[in-house]
């Protein structure tokens, strides 16, 4: 940008950090097709603002294919001048599926690692 403006880099960094400005960050969206959406979307939080008498209303989660990698050499902990560190180097132990569920009512967290990615009844609730 400060090519296109004529303006030094050090003035483009300065006025973009005046005004908290981050061009080269982005976030991405995406928006359903359904045409029941927004119905299923209030059933859903419907359950989380008024769930059934003597119901336990769940939100489950999955993480699956998470690698299981060792570090060879120790982390060097963040500093005041820097922040945490590791090498690159690192064994792989293949991979592993995270479950987890949040009792919505109570705030409970429940979790279970699994090799069966298949199934969340290995989740054993």
């Amino acid at each position: 940008m400060a090519g296109k403006t004529g303006m030094s880099q050090t003035a483009t960094v300065r006025i973009w950090n005046a005004f908290g400005l981050q061009p080269h960050r982005t976030k991405t969206f995406k928006l359903s097709k359904d045409s029941q959406f927004i119905d299923k979307v209030r059933d859903v939080v419907g359950l989380y603002l008024d769930p059934p008498e003597r119901a336990i209303v769940l939100c489950v989660d999955e993480k699956s294919q998470v690698q299981a990698l060792d570090r060879l050499q120790p982390l060097l902990p963040m500093t005041r001048s820097s922040p945490e560190r590791h090498a690159h180097d690192y064994v792989r132990n293949g991979t592993t599926s995270l479950f987890s569920a949040l009792d919505v009512a109570t705030g409970k967290v429940s979790a279970n690692v699994s090799d069966d990615t298949e199934s969340a009844t290995s989740f054993g609730l």
